[in-house]
This record gives structure tokens, sequence and C-alpha cells, in this order.
């Protein structure tokens, strides 16, 4: 996604965050002083006198934050009998929900974490579908190898050069996530080799016009694509781009372009646009992004607000750290082992490999004789990651593993002014303690094909090649017909119900295809199963304390229990007594829709729908 300067799309370089950590020395840290009851009035005031703010009180304990003291200086301070110990107030977060694949993808095929968070990984790709997806973005660089290279193909628009010559990494980057070859390496994309065609439209300078996204979408129609995905935008309306690509939605398909990455509620364009599909991005928690925009969905003032849910974020996929295809050789790769047992890691700096016996350095505030020799296990905190790289190889150490102090890969750099030489890589807070335990480690920096962006721009092709996914296996249906689709079935993200900053949630592909099947699209697909006999639902649909509940009721079934379907989504299988109550535990607006079935059976009543 990208800002715009004067009409124009900002370079390429702004339309991704990196993922960085700081270097700077922390300028605060808590502890937790455990203390003797009986003097912890003394304890107290010892703290406060030296700087301490007290932020907890326990039985036998309180917790203070310190601006700039070391763990030892803050034990200096606080030599007094009636303390028993003084150790850092770890910080606790939830876990990781999803993760990508252990391994180098130069040699092994890596699973990126938005694949299984939006199960794509549940569905199976039907190449013979024949879906297309148009990519409209720099390029796509014809050096990388996971691409089934036969199924792509491309256009140039004025000035900017063939198409298969990549003007940086990111149009690269968009295409491996919607379709990257399942080929044993690499990394594989959320539709696996499907086909793609390529419109370069960002010139040297990097950025385009309006009247560039208007004509790729006239190449794009041409090609006969089914979706269109553009991971770019800025400030401004146009109408001629937006009648360009209402008239590819209008024509039955898909299009979806990124939110922006500046963190606010501006509407960017095209994405703005009421025929454009939003999307915003997540993390691998299923938080939002901090950078991604959230613009309403309301426009005008007083009574003649309007509300237009297809102008604002409609839904979101990962795009927080995801690894993806690079021009070849532009990206660094790392390799992590302790004890023959692959870990993820990240590759902080200078390539080269070390494999050795490990000395674990703390925090590597200082040399230490003992890592001579050796791989320098390193916790991250206190000190720059380039002072506690410094000092490992000061020791003698022959490479570097630093570990992140919150959960999740650590991903950072040693700075501008790096002089150190052995490899360094950053490694997962979940993975310390099998980390420390190891004797021997193996860890490598190579030149690589694939690489690491955050931006709404790595979440919208991961839509993108969702709905090829979808769609795929449901080709009867039109472009709209998935976006409903996705929509209906997306697990909900932040506030309970839509809102402005998930839309209706996080894409779920599985979920979406189950939706198709129980709810299938008109043309050639097989209707539902037609009721037996007098086999009929209805739904009554309330709020309770402010929160969604549907009272479902139906005759006919003629086994023991019936299975109940939201969404087109298994929910419960229940005793076949006429009636179940849905409490969904949402708050606000909603639309569902509810099937019964006989148990382990396709005999099924019709649809009802429940509108909140």
């Amino acid at each position: 996604m990208k800002k715009l300067i004067e009409s124009k799309l900002t370079p390429l370089a702004a339309a991704c965050i990196m993922a960085m950590s700081a270097t700077v020395v922390q300028a605060q840290e808590r502890y937790v002083i455990q203390i003797d009851n009986n003097g912890k009035g003394i304890v107290k005031a010892l703290t406060q006198q030296n700087g301490g703010r007290i932020k907890v009180e326990g039985d036998g304990f309180i917790a203070a934050e310190f601006d700039g003291f070391s763990l030892e200086q803050v034990k200096g301070v606080l030599n007094n009998p009636h303390v028993k110990l003084v150790e850092v107030d770890q910080i606790r977060k939830s876990m990781a929900v999803y993760n990508d694949d252990a391994g180098n993808p130069m040699t092994t095929q890596v699973t990126p974490y938005a694949v299984y968070q939006s199960e794509a990984n549940q569905v199976t790709f039907n190449p013979n579908a024949g879906i297309k997806v148009c990519v409209i973005d720099s390029g796509l660089d014809s050096s990388n190898s996971d691409f089934v290279w036969n199924n792509i193909t491309g256009d140039n628009d004025s000035g900017t050069g063939n198409w298969f010559d990549a003007g940086g990494e990111h149009g690269t980057h968009v295409a491996g996530t919607i379709g990257a070859a399942d080929n044993g390496f690499g990394v594989v994309g959320m539709a696996p080799g499907v086909e793609m065609h390529i419109i370069k439209v960002f010139n040297a300078e990097g950025y385009g016009y309006s009247s560039d996204l208007s004509k790729a979408a006239q190449l794009c129609s041409a090609a006969g694509a089914d979706i269109i995905n553009m991971s770019l935008g800025g400030g401004g309306a146009n109408s001629t781009e937006e009648n360009a690509f209402k008239a590819f939605r209008d024509a039955g398909g898909l299009v979806v372009a990124a939110a922006g990455n500046d963190g606010n509620t501006t509407r960017s364009y095209p994405a703005g646009y009421s025929a454009i599909m939003m999307i915003g991005a997540n993390d691998a928690d299923n938080n939002i992004a901090s950078f991604s925009q959230f613009p309403s969905c309301a426009t005008g003032r007083g009574k003649q607000t309007t509300t237009d849910e297809t102008i604002c974020v409609e839904v979101t996929a990962g795009g927080v750290n995801t690894l993806s295809t690079f021009p070849a050789g532009l990206a660094t790769s790392s390799g992590l082992s302790a004890d023959s047992t692959n870990y993820v890691s990240s590759s902080m700096e200078n390539t080269g490999s070390a494999a050795g016996q490990t000395f674990f350095m703390g925090t590597a505030e200082a040399t230490n004789a003992g890592a001579d020799g050796k791989i320098c296990v390193i916790d991250r905190g206190v000190i720059s990651f380039f002072d506690k790289v410094n000092n490992c190889e000061l020791s003698g150490g022959i490479g570097a593993v630093i570990i992140n102090n919150e959960p999740g890969i650590l991903s950072g750099t040693l700075g501008t002014t790096n002089t150190t030489s052995i490899p360094a890589v950053g490694a997962a807070l979940e993975d310390r303690s099998a980390l420390l335990a190891a004797a021997n480690m193996n860890i490598s920096i190579t030149s690589s094909d694939y690489g690491f962006l955050s931006g709404t721009s790595m979440a919208t092709p991961a839509v993108a090649g969702l709905a090829a996914l979808v769609w795929s296996n449901h080709p009867s249906c039109t472009g709209e017909d998935i976006r409903a689709a996705f929509k209906a079935t997306a697990e909900d993200g932040g506030a309970g119900g839509k809102d402005v900053y998930f839309g209706y949630g996080i894409v779920k592909a599985s979920a979406a295809d189950a939706y198709l099947t129980a709810n299938p699209c008109g043309g050639t697909e097989p209707p539902p199963p037609p009721p037996s006999g007098d086999f009929s639902l209805s739904a009554n649909g309330y709020k309770s304390r402010g929160t969604q509940v549907v009272d479902l009721s139906w005759s006919g079934a003629t086994t023991s229990n019936v299975d109940v379907y939201r969404n087109g989504q298994f929910i419960a299988v229940t005793a076949n007594d006429g009636s179940y109550t849905d409490a969904l535990n949402i708050k606000g607006g909603g639309s569902y829709t509810y099937l019964v079935c006989e148990e382990s059976s396709s005999t099924c009543t019709s649809s009802v729908q429940v509108v909140f």
C-alpha cells in the first residue's frame, strides 16, 4: 500500500513496513523485590528514595520500575536485610496463535503462518477451474523459480519496462503470497500455482497514476482474469478509475485493494471505491496491525449521514512479518538448529555459518572468555543488539543467537554502524528453554530468494489468493458471491461484531468453502438437497442484555439427533427435540444463515437467515 504525494503513488520502499527491532538501550526496566513483610515499609521507602516507582504490592513482594537501572544496580541500592531477592519482572503476553514452519526456504518448503490462520491448508486448490488472478504492481522477477511460469503472463504499462523484470521486491513478494508453487522448496501460496497475469504499473521512480490503474483494469479483463489484486493506493478519488473497476466487478469479477499503512482513519483509493473490497492487516496473534488504516463506513454529516460497508475495511488477513518470494538473492535467510533440531530464526546480520558448542552469556553486557570458540546464546534486553554481538565476538565467539524477551521471533538488525563479522540470528522466546539446554548449535545466514515484509500490501494478496482457492471449488460463483461468503464466515476480531478495524473479521477459507457448499451459487453447481418430507426450520433472533441470541425451531427430522450449522459451519449436534438456542455473545449487528440437518446426513431443512 502506498501513500499519495501530488496525486502520485510514492516509491515502492514506502509500500511496506519492514520488520525491525530497536537497537537502543532500554530506558526503563521493572523488577520484582521479594521482601520480609515486617520490613516492607523500609524497603518501599528505600525504593522510592532511589527513584523507583512502585507498581505492584503483594504479600511478600513489591514490583517497581526504575529508569536506566540494571538488575545489578537495583540489587546494590536495595542492599537491605529485609530484601530476600531482586529479579526482572518478566513480560507476559498470550502466546503466538500461528507460526511459520521452521526451516530455510532455500532448501525446504516453508508454509507461512497466514496459510494456517486463514485455513487455506484445509482447502484443496482446483487448477482445472481456470481461475486467474491479475496482479497490478511492480512486476514479477523471472529469476525466482518458485512459480509455475507456464501459468503466468503479463503486460507492461507505458514506460514501466518488462513485466517480468521486477522493480524492487514488492510485486514479487505479493505474487508469491497469492500463488507460489507447492513444489517442496520455498514458500507455498494461498492458491499454489494459480494462473496469474502481471501488469507492471510503476515506473523507475516507483509510482503510477490513476489512469495507469484504469488501463490496467481493462488489460486484466482482456487477459481473462477473475480477480484483481492491488497492494497499492493513495489519496483522492478519480471517477475514470472508479468506473474501470466497477465495470470489472459488474462483469462478475472480484477486486481487492489495500486499506493503507498509516494507521489512521484516512480512506485510501482505489480501496475506498464501493466496487473494491478493502483489506486490512492482522498479525499472527489475531491482533489488528498497528499500521492498518481504518476509515469510517459513514459519509456526510448530520441527517445527511449515510453508511456503506463497502467503502471501509471489510475483512483482514495476515500482513505482519509475512514470508514470501523475493527477486533472487535480494533477501537473506537464516538457519538455526540445536542438538540436530531445527528452530525458527531470523537473519539479523553478517552472512556466513558457524557450528560448535554453546555458551550462555545472559544479556551479554560484558565480554566473557567462556565464549571463546563457541556460539553465544544471549537474552534480549538492557543493551543494544550490536553491543551483545560485539561482546560475543570480542570474547572469541564464532556466532550469536539472540532470544526474544516477548512471545514471537526476534526480528532486527545490528544497526547501520555494525562492525561485527560473525553471523547473528534472532530466535523466539517460546524456544528459549530448548536453546539454553542445547549443547551444540549450527547457525547460518545466506543470501535468499525469500524475505519478510509487513503491510496491508501483504494482507491483500492473501485475500486474493484465498478467493482464487475458494472460487476454484465453486466456479459458478461470481466475485460478489465470494466477497459475501468471506464476510459471512470471517472470524470476528477485536470488539464483538463488525468494526472499523477488522470489518467482519479474519478471512477463513475453509469456513467460506463450507458456506458455499451449503449455500451454492447459481449455474452449474447442484442445488441443495430438498427438505425431507415436512422437515422445516424457523428462527427467531433477539437480544438478551445487549448480546445476540437465536432460537431455532424445527420439525420433520427422523434421526435421534440433528446437526446445526451457522453460516455453513457446523456448530452443534443436539437432541431432535425441535428446539435449539444459539447464544452468540456478540453485540451490535450481524447476519447469520442457519441450517438443520439429520445427524451425519445431507437431508437438511432450507436455509433460514436472521439479521440483527
